[in-house]
């Protein structure tokens, strides 16, 4: 197999574990949730953090066995 399509063979993982844990990192406490009538306004923000750190740490060590 090629490397293409190890590439997609891992990028097709990543999204499938990504969407098994989506719902435990969906509302962190810390996330902004406002809701005044019917107007809801929800920014995750501790979410964002957490994503972000993770794939810092995954994009190093791709880097770092390179």
């Amino acid at each position: 197999m090629g490397d293409f399509g190890k590439g997609l063979m891992i990028a097709g993982v990543v999204i499938f574990l990504i969407g098994l844990c989506w719902q435990l990192i969906g509302r962190l406490p810390g996330d902004i949730f406002v809701k005044k009538g019917n107007v809801t306004f929800i920014f995750p923000i501790v979410t964002c953090i957490i994503i972000s750190l993770v794939l810092s740490l995954i994009m190093y060590v791709i880097n770092h066995f390179r």
